[in-house]
C-alpha cells in the first residue's frame, strides 16, 4: 500500500499500549475516591490522584467545614499523599471537585458503588 491508500485505513485501537508490559495502571490524572471499610458501621472516604500544587492542607479544611467531618492528608509510600475524611462522603466529594472545577467529572472514578 501507498501513502495514500493508508490515510483512510483506522489502526486498531490497542487499550494496552499506554501499559507497556508495566504492573502498574496508568491513571495519570485521575483523581480516585474510594470508601474504606473500618470496623462496625464505621468508615473513611480516601481520595487519592489529586493535583500536586493544590495545597491537600487546605482542601482538608474545606472538606471537613463543608461536610461536618473530621479528616486528615496521609503520605503513602505507594499512592502519594492520600487525604482520609470520616464516614461516606464519595457523592459529597465528586460534586465538590467538580462545583470547584478542581477535578472534571469525566477525571473523577468513585470506586465501591
Amino acid at each position: 500500500m501507498s501513502n495514500n491508500q493508508l490515510e483512510g485505513v483506522v489502526a486498531p485501537f490497542d487499550p494496552f499500549a499506554d501499559a507497556a508490559g508495566d504492573d502498574e495502571v496508568v491513571t495519570k490524572g485521575i483523581v480516585h475516591i474510594r470508601l474504606q471499610q473500618r470496623n462496625g458501621r464505621k468508615s473513611l472516604t480516601t481520595i487519592q490522584g489529586l493535583d500536586e500544587k493544590l495545597d491537600l492542607a487546605e482542601l482538608t479544611k474545606a472538606f471537613k467545614k463543608e461536610f461536618c467531618c473530621n479528616g486528615c492528608v496521609v503520605d503513602n509510600k505507594e499512592l502519594g499523599k492520600v487525604v482520609q475524611l470520616q464516614g461516606d462522603q464519595r457523592e459529597k466529594v465528586k460534586n465538590f471537585l467538580a462545583e470547584e472545577e478542581i477535578a472534571s467529572k469525566r477525571m473523577i472514578k468513585v470506586h465501591g458503588i
